[in-house]
């Protein structure tokens, strides 16, 4: 009788990512390519043949938790010399060998214009015995196209166990920013703006969509910035690759994040007014209610120019949501500049806002510029204030759906509730309207992935209450 193949066993991959949307898709990408390499996935850090941190630099505390998480696994490095660390994404890209020196058990650090090299990276450093280091030019080290050239826009074969929710799932559109505001280290750790070919945006759309993806959200470090020149001359913007994308059968839902106030132009909001698969969801960061804290942030709009736009957006997309992000206690914000901010926050009259703490970054041109001088206690009562108003404002409106019909893309099982062992009744599902705004309501598993009608009952915040009216899907929605 003829041998059998020999099967060997595949090496186990344990990956923990921070950070934003762009982050938890690299790290798909990365797990892609990790399984051709005979890689699964484990969530037992202690079985790992390979951990790996997908980091972020946006926040001190991103970066403080990974350097924890490097300390914690020292030991376990120890215990099994053959295991392989590495520190992917931003981090990686800002600190390089300051991530050597801290954690010498490391074994591969590679930027976020380096992640496709991730498998033969630790392939090398397993051979040579010794760490690697893969990283892009610096901004100021070439030309526009050199530095470019060194981000490599990769997307390889897409990875659905990595996803939250196999109905659901990131396709990037462009990467890297031009924006260069004073606070943020995007630029220098994700390099110059690119934007992708419109083709392979929609076969890749396709590709998800065979996957059995819903609902696709399009990701950019300033989405609507996105424009793509052809070699004959032609432009597309992102209001014309939304109308290709409308047309790829079983997507149901677009969404699009994050935006940039000075690109919200009339033919995008026409896009979601005139799709009915588009999101009348938008969010669009306004970081500060006072012109002289904008002007120091270089965010190149006034307050004025902010509330014209909202105003245009809401007049051009009637029943459309729209989120906002603030920073607090960024640099010589006086009492006065903030309560620009609540005034800000009060008239906008945001679904919701995401409110951050200021935290210097290394690398920054508020760093160099600029001194840190608002008071911790200060931030905080002003993180506390802000996020107070805003959440009073979400329940406010939230309670206006009271009554109402709405369709809702059931996500998943809502994170609230716990299967009971051998419980066979309804669970407690969530999911989101056309608009957003989080619906959770009583009803089978089977539902998941599905457009369901939902009658709302009670609001909070946060959430809306409902009861399902039906399963079967609606074309129209609120």
């Amino acid at each position: 009788m003829a041998d059998q193949p020999t099967s060997h066993p595949r090496k186990k991959l344990y990956i923990e990512t921070v950070g934003c949307q762009m982050n938890v898709l690299d790290s798909e990408l990365v797990v892609a390519r990790l399984r051709d390499d005979g890689y699964e996935l484990t969530t037992d850090i202690e079985e790992a043949d390979a951990i790996l941190y997908n980091t972020c630099s946006v926040r001190q505390h991103a970066e403080d938790k990974i350097y924890s998480a490097l300390g914690r696994i020292k030991q376990l490095k120890k215990r099994k010399p053959e295991l392989s660390i590495g520190v992917l994404g931003c981090m990686a890209q800002k600190d390089q060998n300051l991530i050597l020196k801290r954690a010498p058990h490391v074994d591969i650090v590679v930027g976020p214009g380096q992640l496709a090299r991730v498998p033969e990276l630790l392939t090398i450093a397993k051979a040579e015995a010794k760490p690697q280091l893969a990283v892009s030019l610096a901004r100021t080290a070439g030309s526009r196209d050199d530095v470019t050239s060194s981000f490599d826009n990769y997307d390889s074969d897409r990875e659905p166990s990595v996803r939250p929710s196999p109905f659901q799932a990131y396709l990037r559109v462009m990467m890297g920013c031009d924006k260069f505001c004073t606070y943020c280290i995007v630029p220098s750790v994700r390099g110059p703006e690119q934007s992708r070919p419109p083709d392979g945006i929609v076969a890749e759309a396709r590709a998800l969509a065979g996957q059995g993806v819903k609902e696709i959200t399009l990701i950019g470090q300033t989405v609507n910035s996105y424009k793509f020149r052809e070699p004959d001359g032609r432009t597309t913007r992102l209001s014309d690759l939304l109308a290709r994308l409308h047309d790829v059968e079983g997507v149901e839902r677009i969404k699009f994040i994050t935006n940039f106030p000075n690109d919200m132009t009339d033919d995008l909001l026409q896009a979601v007014r005139d799709l009915p698969k588009v999101s009348r969801y938008i969010h669009v960061p306004a970081q500060s209610g006072c012109d002289l804290v904008l002007k120091r942030m270089k965010r190149m709009y006034t307050v004025g120019f902010y509330e014209d736009m909202l105003a245009r957006l809401r007049e051009t997309i009637p029943g459309s949501s729209v989120s906002s992000d603030f920073i607090v206690g960024f640099c010589g914000e006086t009492d006065e500049s903030f309560q620009k901010t609540v005034g800000l926050v009060e008239r906008s009259r945001f679904k919701n806002s995401f409110i951050f703490k200021y935290s210097p970054r290394t690398g920054t041109k508020a760093d160099d510029l600029f001194a840190d001088d608002v008071p911790e206690e200060v931030k905080k009562r002003r993180n506390h204030e802000l996020l107070e108003l805003q959440t009073a404002i979400s329940l406010e409106d939230n309670m206006e759906f009271v009554g109402r019909e709405t369709t809702v893309l059931v996500e998943g099982r809502s994170r609230s509730t716990t299967r009971r062992e051998g419980w066979d009744g309804v669970d407690q599902l969530s999911g989101r309207t056309h608009c957003d705004r989080i619906v959770v309501f009583d009803g089978p598993e089977r539902l998941i992935g599905r457009m369901v009608q939902v009658r709302i009952e009670n609001a909070s915040g946060v959430t809306l209450f409902g009861q399902v009216v039906t399963a079967e899907r609606i074309a129209s929605s609120v």
